[in-house]
């Protein structure tokens, strides 16, 4: 079994949030795969598809405890870091792009520094969706708890998208050839 785990906040104030961009990816595969989230054992709801192999995850706890979460689903399910996937937003790279990687760092980013802090890991892959404009970003707890600007929402929808087809992907041909197809695509 893998999951996939979108971060974000919960709440109206936060739906459209560029925060929010993991949630937005989770909706998604959920809408491809007619699938509807219930709540889970801990601080989350989730969505089970592909002969129950495969988890959609929101946090409900807030971005910045989010490791509370996928610990909790972790043990739950008996999972390895390894087969926790997150999807998150990332300031630092363009809007529309994507970087997947194996493991890593939390480059800053709370949701993910908690979640390295509490497994004690960063031995998970991820997702990153870049949310950066030509907007002034600093200071960026401002910045990504508002919504993108209309002229920015075809290419937010559009990653959103292209982020969904690569988990598709990544359940048919792995995370090796979906890091070389979708890290190219700009």
């Amino acid at each position: 079994m893998i999951a996939f785990v979108g971060l974000g906040n919960v709440g109206d104030a936060y739906v459209n949030t560029k925060h929010n961009a993991g949630f937005w990816v989770v909706d998604e595969v959920a809408r491809r795969h007619k699938l509807s989230f219930i709540p889970g054992v801990g601080e989350y709801i989730y969505a089970k598809f592909k002969r129950d192999q495969v988890l959609l995850v929101k946090p409900t706890t807030g971005m910045n405890r989010s490791g509370n979460a996928v610990v909790g689903v972790l043990n739950h399910w008996g999972l390895n870091p390894s087969d926790i996937h997150i999807i998150v937003d990332d300031i630092d790279l363009p809007l529309g792009t994507i970087r997947i990687r194996p493991k890593g760092g939390d480059g800053c980013h709370k949701g993910l520094e908690n979640i390295i802090y509490q497994l004690q890991s960063n031995q998970f892959p991820r997702f990153r969706l870049g949310i950066g404009t030509d907007v002034n970003m600093r200071p960026s707890e401002k910045y990504v708890l508002k919504p993108f600007q209309i002229d920015d929402h075809p290419n937010a929808e559009l990653m959103v998208n292209r982020c969904a087809d690569a988990i598709d992907n990544l359940l048919v041909k792995g995370l090796d050839q979906t890091m070389n197809h979708y890290n190219s695509q700009v």
